[in-house]
Formats: structure tokens, sequence, C-alpha cells
């Protein structure tokens, strides 16, 4: 009795972790601050993903360097505590102006 194995595919090329949808929109005047903040929420599940994926790698043994993965967790901190950064210091930027009066 024979036994043929099959290759493990990634599940994240059947079912995406994140499905992004982008619209073209064109961009309203004073917009750059919600920029910002897309483009730091982008980084964060880019980031987040990019480290599932080397997690599902590692795990099925199709991961070379093991330290991709360390780094992969890394750049996934760091993003996430700018992310993190910008919203206490957009908080106390609103703080601070609600204090003011007119």
């Amino acid at each position: 009795m024979s036994m043929t194995t099959q290759a493990i595919s990634p599940l994240w090329e059947t079912m995406p972790l994140q499905k992004t949808v982008r619209t073209q929109e064109k961009p309203a005047a004073g917009s750059l601050f919600a920029d910002v903040f897309k483009n730091a929420i982008e980084n964060v599940r880019e980031a987040e993903d990019d480290v599932a994926k080397k997690e599902y790698l590692l795990s099925t043994g199709q991961l070379d360097n093991p330290a991709e993965l360390n780094m992969a967790t890394y750049k996934a901190e760091a993003a996430l505590s700018i992310l993190t950064q910008l919203r206490e210091r957009a908080l106390n930027a609103y703080s601070e102006l609600s204090r003011i009066n007119l």
C-alpha cells in the first residue's frame, strides 16, 4: 500500500487574513492628519499579517531562518508603538485645544 503526501499550502492564499478594500477617493483639504493615521493603521495591519505568515511558515517547517519571525515581530511591535504614540499625542493636542477659551 503506497501513501502519497500532499504539500501544505498556506492558509492566507485561500483565506486572506485581512480583506482590504481601497477606494479611489480624492483627498479632501486638510486630510493630511487622517492620512497619517490611515498609513499608521495600514502599517500595523501589514506587519501583523507578515508575523502571521512567518509564524505559519515556521510551524510548517517552510521558514529557513527563524530570526525572520523575530524581526517581523519587532517590526509589528514598533508599528503598534508608533500608532499608540500618535493616538496619545492627538488626544493630548485635542485636550489642549478644548481648554482654550475664545
